[in-house]
């Protein structure tokens, strides 16, 4: 048997544009996005042999295989958990190369979620693939009916316990619209808001949540390919190493909703427990990083996130943005594409293609000295860098 690698690598990304009508299939989007991605690192369709992708994402593997000429899959793996996993898909693919099931793998999202379907719109009956045992049965008869409406519990539960205000949350907004104002490739491109423009949009669940507090609605589709270092020698594009990956699924966990079960709601212990493991794997804490792409659904969710990866103390998440610590020349400047609220939400995607290049040093609004950049959202995280010192 052949060494097995000791790491995996990216080598290659691809994304279409984001917008709010596509006006093409998502299985066209996610052929263009893979191609895109095989382009980029130098890879040749034929030589893919595993994929990972979303239990959401309506995209046949078959169809896949056929329109862009793979082989043969020796790796098929789909995550449920939607965006919160979209980290957690790097999990997957680096065991498949760990293990030698596979040499390249590849990563996909695709959907026309403006044009096609709506997530955040309220749902009139429960998910057939919703996750966990209550998520749906406890939400959707009794009218929490939208993931702002999940989000606002805990979000108004967080202001009460340690003084927050939507005007807090909105510093996030200002500042993911201050970064896509300059990146060509974000929606919001030339378009920064202030925090009076925040204040001024409708409540969605009043008192936490308004408009500018949610992400976005779009379609697009993105992709990414990991190999082994040594596959990634004679490819085009330097290799950006996955340091670690890990993906987490505490006892009880549910989709935003886990305000069922935990004993103080604000605290999200699957955070810090996943950077602790990182830390572990790969000798880097997520704050040790030069970036923090960090899952922005709603804005409270990075008030919880930077709490529980270690950025700051608990409760402590409003000082911290206020003292700048998320801009682009801050400690840990926060999606400088914009991220979800800024430049397109693609499930989570869009955030790790960001970071891959802001390792690679090509980003539009690229952070000086990155040598590794954090990638966090919901039940996975993961490091990337330049190498393995």
């Amino acid at each position: 048997m052949k060494n097995r690698p000791s790491h995996a690598v990216i080598a290659g990304i691809g994304q279409t544009e984001f917008s709010k009508e596509s006006g093409r299939s998502e299985q066209q989007l996610a052929a263009e996005c893979i191609k895109m991605a095989l382009d980029d690192a130098g890879i040749a369709a034929a030589d893919v042999d595993g994929v990972v992708t979303f239990t959401l994402d309506n995209s046949d593997d078959v169809s896949t295989m056929r329109s862009l000429g793979f082989d043969q899959l020796n790796y098929i793996s789909r995550l449920p958990h939607g965006g919160g996993a979209s980290v957690a898909t790097l999990a997957h693919a680096q065991a498949a190369i760990l293990s030698g099931t596979s040499e390249v793998v590849v990563i996909w999202r695709a959907m026309n979620e403006r044009s096609q379907y709506r997530f955040g719109q309220p749902q009139q009956q429960i998910p057939v693939n919703a996750s966990g045992s209550t998520f749906a049965e406890w939400c959707m008869p009794f009218g929490a009916q939208s993931p702002a409406s999940w989000e606002g519990v805990v979000a108004q539960r967080y202001m009460h316990q340690y003084g927050a205000t939507n005007e807090d949350f909105g510093s996030v907004s200002v500042t993911l619209r201050k970064h896509a104002a300059t990146n060509p490739n974000a929606w919001f491109y030339e378009k920064p808001i202030t925090i009076e423009d925040h204040q001024a949009s409708r409540w969605v669940v009043a008192p936490a949540i308004r408009l500018l507090d949610c992400c976005q609605e779009s379609d697009g589709g993105v992709a990414i390919i990991v190999t082994t270092p040594e596959r990634a020698k004679d490819l085009k594009q330097t290799p950006v190493y996955l340091r670690g990956a890990v993906q987490r699924l505490p006892f009880e966990h549910e989709i935003i909703s886990d305000y069922y079960y935990a004993d103080d709601i604000t605290r999200q212990d699957i955070y810090s427990t996943t950077a602790k493991d990182l830390k572990e794997q790969s000798g880097i804490a997520p704050q040790e990083t030069q970036v923090a792409m960090i899952y922005d659904n709603f804005t409270p969710q990075i008030f919880s996130q930077l709490e529980g990866y270690g950025y700051c103390g608990v409760g402590e998440a409003k000082d911290y943005i206020k003292d700048g610590h998320l801009e682009l020349d801050g400690s840990s400047p926060l999606s400088p594409n914009g991220g979800h609220i800024g430049e397109g939400y693609i499930h989570g995607l869009n955030l790790m293609t960001e970071g891959i290049r802001q390792v690679r040093g090509s980003a539009a609004n690229q952070v000086k000295n990155v040598d590794s950049v954090f990638l966090g959202a919901g039940v996975g995280g993961a490091i990337i860098a330049k190498g393995l010192d």
